[in-house]
């Protein structure tokens, strides 16, 4: 066989292999509906996406449960069931506050996630800043659970949280 024939064979396998080994990592699109979701509308205190639909997508795909692990106050909270990445870091935590009935006081609609810091949280930082959201780098994740009755112990590491609620975008 030519070696230009070998060539373009040993390619087409190893683009084959690529797009196999992309469609075993979590779906893009997923990541980019939750940071959608966590997006600000120029000039407001709303987001551009809709937190429910991003963490709906997240279910479909097996990533979270179909019911939070907890829900406290006004606010769900989602462990991931498997790997996830989201802005170059390991997702570990999805959270969403809304309301559908009055229990008190506060509510702050919109979303929030943990990671697992992969690297450094420039990255986070940046888009916390840029889009009024808030930034706890590093985060207690265990106290963090532990707060809100979640009974999961995740390993030792460098966890940092970012809030994108409707009080966070306030001036």
């Amino acid at each position: 066989m030519p070696e230009w024939r070998r060539t373009r064979r040993l390619l087409g396998t190893l683009l084959l292999a690529a797009s196999c080994a992309s469609a075993h990592a979590a779906d893009p699109g997923l990541e980019s509906g939750l940071l959608h979701a966590l997006h600000l509308k120029k000039g407001t205190t709303d987001r551009v996406g809709t937190s429910g639909k991003a963490i709906a997508a997240y279910m479909r795909e097996g990533y979270i449960g179909k019911r939070p692990d907890q829900r406290f106050d006004y606010t769900d909270y989602y462990l991931l069931k498997k790997p996830a990445s989201f802005m170059g870091h390991e997702l570990v935590l999805i959270e969403e506050e809304y309301i559908t009935q009055y229990i008190g006081c506060c509510v702050s609609p919109g979303a929030g996630v943990t990671v697992k810091v992969r690297g450094n949280t420039q990255n986070l930082q940046a888009f916390a800043s840029a889009q009024r959201c808030t930034l706890t780098d590093p985060v207690d994740v265990q106290h963090a659970l532990s707060e809100v009755a979640i009974k999961a112990r995740l390993p030792q590491g460098h966890y940092a949280s970012l809030s994108c609620r409707e009080r966070d975008a306030q001036p």
